[in-house]
């Protein structure tokens, strides 16, 4: 009953767990060496997430860990515009072996200035070539202060991570 976190390094994959988690944010500045688990709970279901680092040396275990999850999140850095085609070239590879794999992609940093909005990172990442058969989601995001409460949007993220993963088992 795994869920994957993928992204590039710097994306804010860690962050984005740690608020889903506790509902507080909690911003990760180190980059995750490796892996990194956690387990949610949510009145439907347990959830575990498990977060590979993006950087380069560790992309190449991601692929083995596809086959064995429910929903893939793939994180983007809506604000590094020079990375976000590498980031579409890395998700078009990952997922297209697995054409049922639901694919949930959260355009992170959108309260960055320049930060690209949905339908630029929609379009950055070629995300209407994916494919229909596939339930894909697309939802901006951000962690704000330490301590706050999460935003709407993460809130909106966890829930549908959490529908998703009922449907899915």
């Amino acid at each position: 009953k795994q869920i994957l976190v993928l992204g590039l390094d710097g994306a804010g994959k860690t962050s984005i767990l740690h608020s889903l988690a506790t509902n507080h944010v909690k911003r990760s500045v180190a980059p995750t060496e490796g892996f990194n688990a956690i387990c949610i709970n949510t009145e439907e279901s347990q959830m575990e997430f498990l977060e590979i680092g993006g950087s380069e040396s560790l992309r190449s275990y991601w692929k083995m860990y596809l086959p064995k999850v429910l929903l893939l999140v793939y994180v983007v850095d809506s604000a590094d515009h020079a990375r976000l085609p590498m980031a579409k070239q890395l998700l078009h590879q990952l997922i297209q072996n697995n054409s049922t794999l639901p694919v949930v992609v959260l355009a992170n940093k959108q309260d960055l200035e320049g930060a690209y909005c949905i339908t630029d990172i929609h379009d950055a990442l070629a995300l209407s070539d994916i494919g229909d058969e596939r339930k894909m989601f697309l939802i901006g995001t951000h962690v704000a202060e330490d301590g706050s409460e999460i935003s709407s949007s993460m809130k909106d993220a966890k829930e549908l991570i959490g529908q998703l993963v009922v449907e899915a088992q």
